[in-house]
């Protein structure tokens, strides 16, 4: 029976490895080796870590007679090119892997051998099988991706969930496939997300009433008071303030560390970017001009005669109103709800969190970090682009071609 009609795992194989200082043409010279003997490539792996490359090359058994000479052949060659070489004997390709595909990313800063080990020890634990590990980032955090079979994403997370915030990581966990990186839609709170201010206590400071008006903003954001009753009272704190007050806000916005490298990369990739808020679109609507955002929607204060009435106007931006508005900007740019990602850090995000097919709790309350697929817990906006399989390499690629 030749090789073609023999079942793939009854095929005799060799398995190739070169390991050694890494330099131009080790790969083409290795299979150009293998080439004289007529075999089929059935796999390839290669990593270069500090220089020091190991390459595998699973290939079919030479013709009878030939696998001695080609195991000469290769150790020469390998020894004139300053490298070692290991070939094992086996049959067929890997082991089929068990059902159900995760994607495993961890954030550390720094990521620890105790926190990769321990993470390492859950997926095993879970039922599942590190297949492959690939280094997404090196800065402003160490981003690594496991990609794992032989357990749903579902309980994986929740296996992991508990050991990451004691060893000090952040994880996230998502199903693998093609669907990752078809996620075209991203919205994203904006108080203490996007930005690092409460726009409320800008113009409250303004009003001299800063104090009391942080104080209800912290309770609504912990989830102890009704947020629409907390936005009226607090609002109502402002009334008889200058109009011209709004461009001194404007004027003191901080924007998130990493959030113009998020945007402009998302962007770059083919995203569409967009922000709820239960803000105001005085603010929202120069942040959207200024960052190029697709999608933008907040409450509006009401301002007569040049003046702030204590009022808001029209629809209310509250916990159900941000769901509601993922899904309709959704709709509005034709991504199925479980392409989205949202990104909140406040229990007035919680249902648009749970509402996306990836909610990010970006430095949130307990509450919503308890709640959310993920969580991430450095002061860098951009570190959500290796939740979504985005390399630092690419994300310094859209940053050249912004430049050019």
């Amino acid at each position: 029976m030749s090789a073609s009609q023999t079942s793939p795992s009854d095929v005799p194989t060799l398995l190739v490895k070169i390991f050694g200082k890494d330099r131009p043409g080790i790969t083409a010279g290795l299979f150009d080796t293998l080439a004289a003997y007529s075999v089929d490539v059935v796999d390839i792996e290669q990593v270069v870590t500090r220089g020091r490359m190991v390459l595998c090359a699973l290939v079919t058994e030479p013709p009878a007679g030939l696998e001695g000479d080609l195991r000469s052949t290769v150790h020469s060659w390998a020894e004139s090119m300053k490298m070692q070489a290991e070939i094992i004997s086996g049959l067929g390709d890997n082991r089929p892997r068990g059902l159900g595909r995760s994607l495993v990313t961890v954030l550390g800063h720094p990521l620890t051998a105790e926190a990769t080990a321990a993470i390492a020890a859950r997926i095993t634990k879970a039922g599942g099988n590190i297949d492959r590990i690939f280094r997404l980032a090196k800065y402003p955090v160490t981003a690594v991706e496991f990609a794992v079979s032989g357990v749903e994403a579902g309980p994986l997370r929740t296996a992991l969930v508990t050991d990451a915030a004691v060893l000090g990581v952040d994880v996230a966990v998502v199903d693998a496939g093609l669907y990752r990186r078809a996620q075209r839609l991203v919205v994203m709170d904006v108080d203490s997300t996007l930005i690092q201010d409460e726009v409320i206590e800008l113009f409250a400071a303004h009003a001299g009433c800063e104090d009391e008006v942080a104080e209800v903003t912290a309770a609504a954001m912990r989830g102890e008071l009704d947020f629409e009753q907390s936005l009226h009272a607090r609002v109502a704190l402002l009334e008889g303030l200058d109009a011209s007050v709004v461009d001194k806000v404007r004027a003191e916005v901080r924007l998130t560390p990493g959030a113009r490298t998020l945007i402009r990369t998302l962007k770059r990739l083919g995203y569409q970017v967009g922000v709820v808020s239960g803000g105001f679109t005085q603010v929202t609507d120069d942040l959207q001009e200024r960052l190029g955002l697709d999608f933008a929607q907040a409450n509006t204060l009401e301002i007569v005669d040049g003046r702030l009435t204590g009022r808001v106007t029209g629809e209310i931006v509250d916990r159900a109103g941000k769901a509601r508005l993922l899904r309709r900007f959704a709709a509005e740019a034709g991504v199925p709800l479980s392409q989205t990602v949202a990104i909140g850090d406040g229990a007035n995000d919680l249902d648009m969190l749970n509402a996306a097919g990836l909610g990010v709790a970006f430095n949130a309350k307990p509450v919503v970090r308890e709640a959310a697929h993920t969580a991430v817990n450095v002061p860098f906006l951009d570190t959500v682009l290796y939740l979504l399989g985005i390399t630092r390499e690419e994300v310094e690629a859209a940053e050249t071609h912004d430049e050019q």
